[in-house]
């Protein structure tokens, strides 16, 4: 029988934009649902004894922080460099007075996380204060233990960047993605839960589509799948509803901020 060891957390499911869209007052940025309301995509795992690890560190990182109550964080895995996606790592400083934050990337994400905090790394006065960090490049294909947790960088493509899928035991975190070599899909089988890119209905040049999500779904075979890094384009509820029609049967959703998946070595 397996033992719950983690549980992972949507922080944030949604774009670059994030939901409500700035000046927007379409029906799904305008709506009383919470499940609409999306903050930049990112995702917390936290261990029965408390070890804590976070995917990616947006701009909405500190009210996700709170939000979730996280007060502890061990290490943060990153996806890639674009902003949505690192914008907050200076409120890492709160977690990093005693011990530098272990940050694990490819290498290409380490080094613009470098020049784009380059005040982190450099002699200067604090102030109010800078994050201590400490890169750690990781190989994707090859597993790494985080935190006392095993945890394998996976090659995905957003367009043409090659960026990091995450995979920590029966469970993946794939954001921002619009191509999945068949090596990495190999890497992926036995998973149970799948979080993946589904950026909306129409097609994307650098995310799957709804339909193009279906299709990895399938090449990958969880037992369950969330689509994430949604748009305002569908509500909840109209995601549920198409995914009626495209996916009778099957057990895929859209994640929502909040939303928790346990997860088993």
């Amino acid at each position: 029988m397996l033992i719950l060891q983690m549980e992972l957390e949507i922080l944030g499911s949604g774009t670059s934009h994030g939901v409500p869209v700035i000046g927007c007052d379409c029906a799904v940025c305008t709506s009383r649902d919470p499940r609409d309301n999306r903050m930049r995509a990112s995702a917390v795992i936290r261990h029965t004894d408390g070890r804590t690890i976070l995917i990616d560190a947006g701009p909405e990182f500190r009210i996700q922080a709170l939000r979730s109550h996280i007060s502890r964080l061990d290490a943060v895995l990153i996806t890639h460099s674009h902003a949505d996606h690192i914008h907050g790592i200076d409120d890492l400083r709160i977690f990093s007075h005693k011990t530098d934050m272990p940050i694990y990337a490819d290498a290409v994400c380490l080094n613009d996380i470098h020049d784009r905090f380059s005040y982190v790394f450099s002699e200067s006065q604090e102030g109010g204060g800078k994050p201590h960090l400490k890169l750690c490049e990781v190989i994707h294909g090859q597993a790494i233990q985080i935190a006392g947790t095993d945890v394998l960088p996976v090659l995905v493509f957003h367009g043409g960047l090659p960026i990091t899928g995450w995979r920590i035991g029966d469970t993946a975190y794939i954001t921002d993605c619009s191509e999945i070599p068949d090596a990495s899909v190999s890497q992926l089988r036995g998973i149970k839960n799948l979080i993946i890119d589904a950026i909306r209905e129409r097609p994307h040049s650098t995310h799957f589509n709804f339909s193009q999500a279906l299709e990895q779904i399938e090449r990958i075979g969880p037992e369950r799948a969330w689509f994430t890094h949604i748009t305002h384009d569908f509500s909840h509820t109209g995601i549920q509803e198409w995914l009626q029609i495209h996916a009778p049967g099957k057990k895929i959703e859209p994640a929502w901020d909040g939303l928790i998946i346990p997860v088993h070595e």
